[in-house]
């Protein structure tokens, strides 16, 4: 028996907010029932795109749309307070993009929300859902590795990007950190969870966001974590955990990986590979299918991406923001 359609919204129409309908549109239990932007020409073009019946032209109307079961925000991350919160007071269930929010006071306030609310809450950080990170993550748990001593990951962009780009833009939250650096973070904090210590270094713009940053974290296992972003070069995007007994390598696009390689201390190298029944390695389904799978199990968040870990990198973002010394004005 198929399962119940779960009716989305959209609210945003940029190049992230497609990538994620292109992927709905190909689940059989999912559907998109209404998109919303800042400008009703923006939202009747995105559904006409996608064949979404309902475009709004603002975002409260998605919100107060109560034949919307979840609503999936894509907007740049300065805006992810404002219109999350929205739909959670209006009722609806909220899948939020990475990086959450500003940072952790707003997260916060979010989260409370959601509770207050009695709603569904989910950052959309698609790497913890994805099926070989969730393999590695397992592997990690199990002892593969031994005790995990250090973890590298780096994420990086070419660039150039001028001066009014949304990512050098104090105004929108631009800077590496926030856009790329959250997922080393991320990846560093679901294998050892938060450090108990930073240490930071950025080059800075003239706009006051951070060019590059890197950062040493650490644990009282006496475990590390060398993480890296950049706007100004284009990194491998690679990850590494190693640990007492072996290590395990991410060649490339950690966060969407298509193979890994398990060593371990006297045996031959093992690979792992992304099942091609899973998809195309930079698909957003299997965030989807969580949501869905979460919100027909009447959970009010995922165990995959709870909410004390969203919580818990935003606090690790405050603080190296602060050690970087970039500030984001906020009300």
């Amino acid at each position: 028996m198929a399962e119940q359609s779960v009716r989305w919204g959209i609210l945003a129409t940029g190049g992230i907010a497609a990538a994620f309908a292109a992927d709905l549109v190909d689940l059989p239990d999912a559907e998109i029932a209404a998109v919303a932007s800042r400008t009703a020409e923006s939202a009747e073009a995105f559904a006409e795109r996608f064949g979404i019946g309902r475009a709004y032209g603002d975002w409260e109307s998605l919100a107060r749309d109560e034949d919307i079961d979840v609503v999936y925000v894509a907007t740049p991350h300065s805006a992810h307070r404002a219109a999350a919160g929205l739909c959670l007071e209006a009722g609806r269930n909220v899948l939020c993009e990475k990086a959450f929010t500003i940072d952790v006071r707003e997260a916060t306030e979010l989260v409370a929300l959601a509770k207050g609310h009695d709603r569904f809450l989910m950052e959309a950080m698609w790497m913890y859902c994805n099926p070989l990170v969730r393999r590695l993550k397992a592997l990690v748990d199990d002892g593969a590795v031994g005790e995990v001593r250090t973890v590298q990951a780096d994420f990086g962009l070419e660039g150039p990007f001028p001066p009014a780009h949304r990512l050098r833009d104090p105004a929108q939250g631009g800077g590496a950190l926030l856009d790329l650096g959250v997922y080393p973070v991320s990846f560093a904090q679901l294998l050892l969870g938060e450090p108990d210590g930073l240490s930071a270094r950025a080059v800075l713009s003239d706009e006051g966001v951070d060019l590059q940053t890197g950062a040493l974290l650490s644990w009282e296992s006496g475990a590390l974590a060398s993480v890296h972003c950049s706007i100004v070069g284009g990194t491998g995007t690679t990850a590494s955990v190693t640990g007492s007994r072996g290590r395990i390598d991410v060649p490339d696009g950690f966060f969407n990986p298509e193979r890994f390689v398990l060593r371990r201390d006297g045996r031959a190298p093992e690979e792992f590979a992304l099942d091609p029944a899973d998809g195309p390695r930079n698909t957003f389904r299997h965030e989807a299918r969580e949501v869905m799978r979460a919100l027909r199990a009447g959970e009010k968040e995922s165990p995959l991406v709870p909410l004390d870990g969203t919580l818990a990198v935003m606090r690790t973002l405050d603080a190296l923001r602060e050690q970087v010394g970039v500030h984001y004005e906020r009300p």
